[in-house]
């Protein structure tokens, strides 16, 4: 089977990336969901993003200079990273395949993402879009994990992830964050930890600030994911930031203005001056103050943000302060390590991956490993390495997966499904 007869498609809950396997970077990036504009009576398809531009879970299709997505509803057939609603599901993949991908799947293989633990009533909702609904040839269903690992251990043959075949992949995506033990490109699942946050609800967290403090935006599910992608950032050391984040004028190192949209000269939020995004990093306020606003720009619907950027990526370090009862990320990292064999604990200390698009918040590595280095034996090394691109990296592995030549034998027909029926098939992929 050629690679290229092979659709990888990575189906997230905010963006499914898709192409063909064996290549570099898949030939499309699109939000996983519907829109609807209150100018619009229809549910609209999202246009693709430019996947070489995708930001930490960036959801804003690149039609937006034309269409106003201002208070837009969206409907997304995955609640919680799994697939609820397979009609909605369906309507995406047959535009998606039909008007983006131009591919015939009666022609094609599948090599499809699926989250861990999926109900079996959800995979055979899934089997059954596959193979009944779109008439797919053939169909292999992988996990994230596994596939982040092949791809970093294919990347550096030397490394320590390929000698020691063995990583823990800690995927921060749209609907929540897992700590994974991989082992010769197998998810050890009896390890695996989940935190129930992701990217979805750092957005809904940062309404909720901006909503309480300034302006109510908790219908602007398009233009907060722009303002948190553009503007937040983890802190290394929180009771500092909180006290600088209290401070008048120019003192105050994390103030930042954010412009909403008004419809009419601009239909695109932004940030109103760009040269104050990146101060915090020096922490010395040695540039010159932004200048005074105009007297036109008083009629902009403006807002300003301090500590809010640095308190929402502080939920997936510490979501007990938000009454939350789960563990932060350092926490569920330890907890999953401590579910495997006494001998793999060094080396996976040693080999973490970040991937998804929450760990794209500039510090994330540091701060994770700040939090991480107390609670780790001391003659224990913590390496952490992050994707080239993290919003990338699974659909990556997945391509390089199908491109191997074992590819085929690991794949069930559409004939053994329609024999065997989608529960003993799925047994072919040790989930």
């Amino acid at each position: 089977m050629s690679p290229h007869n092979v659709v990888v498609l990575d189906n997230g809950g905010g963006l499914i990336k898709a192409g063909l396997g064996g290549e570099c970077d898949p030939s499309v990036v699109v939000p996983n969901c519907l829109y609807r504009p209150p100018s619009s009576k229809k549910w609209l398809q999202p246009n693709p993003l430019n996947p070489t531009t995708t930001t930490t879970s960036s959801m804003e299709p690149s039609s937006v200079s034309e269409v106003d997505l201002t208070s837009a509803a969206v409907r997304r057939p995955m609640d919680r990273g799994y697939m609820i609603n397979p009609e909605l599901q369906r309507e995406i993949w047959a535009h998606l395949f039909s008007s983006i991908l131009h591919i015939n799947p009666s022609n094609s293989s599948l090599l499809l993402t699926e989250p861990l633990f999926a109900l079996p009533s959800i995979q055979r909702s899934m089997d059954e879009l596959v193979f009944e609904d779109f008439n797919f040839k053939s169909l292999y269903v992988a996990d994230s994990p596994s596939l982040v690992h092949l791809y970093e251990a294919s990347r550096r043959p030397e490394g320590l992830v390929s000698r020691a075949q063995c990583s823990l992949v800690v995927d921060c995506g749209f609907s929540f964050t897992h700590a994974s033990p991989v082992f010769q490109n197998f998810t050890l699942n009896y390890a695996v930890k989940r935190i129930d946050l992701g990217g979805k609800a750092l957005t809904n967290y940062l309404k909720e600030l901006v909503s309480f403090r300034a302006v109510n935006v908790m219908e602007e599910t398009f233009i907060m994911d722009d303002v948190k992608e553009k503007l937040c950032f983890v802190s290394l050391d929180v009771p500092r930031d909180l006290q600088i984040a209290r401070k008048p004028g120019k003192e105050n190192l994390f103030r930042c203005t954010y412009v909403l949209p008004d419809g009419v000269t601009h239909t695109k939020g932004f940030v109103k001056y760009p040269d104050q995004v990146h101060r915090y990093l020096t922490l010395a306020d040695d540039s010159p103050l932004p200048p005074k606003e105009k007297k036109e720009d008083m009629n902009l619907q403006e807002f300003d943000l301090t500590n809010e950027r640095f308190l929402v990526p502080e939920m997936i370090f510490h979501p007990a302060d938000l009454g939350m009862n789960e563990a932060g990320i350092a926490e569920c990292i330890v907890r999953a390590i401590n579910c495997c064999h006494p001998q793999l604990h060094p080396v996976l200390y040693e080999s973490i991956i970040l991937t998804g698009g929450s760990t794209l918040f500039p510090q994330f590595a540091e701060r994770l490993e700040m939090e991480l280095r107390p609670l780790v034996p001391d003659d224990y090394h913590v390496k952490i390495t992050q994707q080239q691109d993290p919003i990338l990296g699974v659909w990556r592995g997945g391509s390089l997966l199908a491109s191997s030549p074992d590819f085929e034998a690991m794949c069930v027909t559409k004939s053994e499904y329609e024999e065997l029926g989608s529960a003993r098939c799925r047994k072919r992929f040790f989930h």
